[in-house]
């Protein structure tokens, strides 16, 4: 089974001198992303593509995807403002991409295989990469385009306590799941955060004021495809442009267009509880948390002293 991690890079910009994505993190001064190719490769990955913008290809292949390539199979798509289904133009006012729905569309050319697709500045956790893995190698890789059945997609789902930041609410895509442990929805709360008295509460998408338990599972964009997503995207990203094309900001994200798949019939995705711990840097504070976790997973044996030494594992 042919495995690839799609990285969504394109929001990294050019100037990378203080992007968190690239910021040093781990005790060797790994970033986010050698963990994530690290954590990828030692699941079974044996390819990771990035999506970045043309504009900085040079720069990016550079600094960044030399660092992997005697270690894997590297590739890149390109995220633009013009690339549209057939039939649409790109608006005047229009300055920027079409969204994380956008992003993994852009890579239709550049991906045949299964994959999992992550944000470039997250830490998903060992466990998420393997628990992806092993549910792309328990339900095989369908490949006929006619077959009637939905098709079977994948998502990690986080317990929503294990995500939040003690500095400031943050926003999460929270799911509903059916006793099949099948998603049904995900809809994007909003100021999550634990009060003085322990409780969760947060601002659901309908803006009304929800309390939450915490164990609710969030999907924290780190989604198995297979090629069977590419066309569903493409319809669904025509329909989008149809009804917001005129709207400056509206992008196309991936939970809204995996929901919109499900209701519609077209895709089932399982949610697989995963044990693995989330790491973001959402604020600035959160940083040294993030280290101290990290130096603490290695001091553990979670990680070598040094990802791509001789004999990590991974190199």
């Amino acid at each position: 089974m042919k495995l690839t991690l799609l990285i969504l890079a394109a929001g990294m910009g050019s100037r990378y001198g203080g992007l968190k994505q690239l910021d040093p993190m781990g005790p060797a001064g790994e970033t986010l992303l050698d963990y994530s190719v690290f954590d990828a490769l030692r699941a079974g990955f044996d390819r990771v593509v990035f999506v970045i913008r043309r504009d900085f290809e040079a720069q990016f292949r550079a600094d960044v995807g030399r660092r992997f390539e005697e270690r894997v199979e590297v590739g890149y798509a390109f995220q633009s403002l013009d690339d549209l289904p057939t039939g649409f133009q790109t608006p005047a006012i229009r300055q920027k991409p079409w969204g994380t729905g956008h992003a993994i569309w852009s890579a239709r050319a550049a991906v045949g295989t299964p994959f999992v697709a992550v944000n470039a500045d997250d830490f998903y956790g060992r466990d998420a990469y393997r628990t992806l893995a092993q549910f792309f190698t328990r339900d095989g890789q369908r490949t006929e385009r006619a077959d009637p059945r939905p098709a079977r997609f994948g998502m990690a789902g986080y317990r929503l306590d294990r995500t939040l930041s003690a500095h400031g609410s943050v926003s999460r895509g929270v799911c509903a799941v059916d006793a099949r442990g099948r998603l049904q929805t995900v809809g994007e709360h909003t100021d999550i955060a634990r009060g003085d008295d322990g409780a969760v509460r947060a601002t659901a998408p309908d803006g009304a004021s929800v309390a939450l338990t915490g164990q609710e599972a969030v999907s924290l964009n780190f989604w198995g495809f297979t090629p069977e997503v590419f066309p569903l995207l493409e319809a669904g990203f025509g329909r989008f442009l149809r009804a917001r094309t005129e709207e400056p900001k509206a992008e196309y994200y991936i939970p809204a267009a995996v929901t919109e798949m499900i209701v519609s019939g077209e895709a089932e995705v399982d949610v697989l509880a995963t044990s693995a711990t989330w790491f973001g840097v959402t604020y600035r504070d959160d940083r040294p948390l993030v280290t101290a976790a990290l130096t603490e997973l290695t001091r553990a044996g979670g990680y070598p002293a040094g990802l791509w030494t001789a004999g990590s594992g991974a190199a």
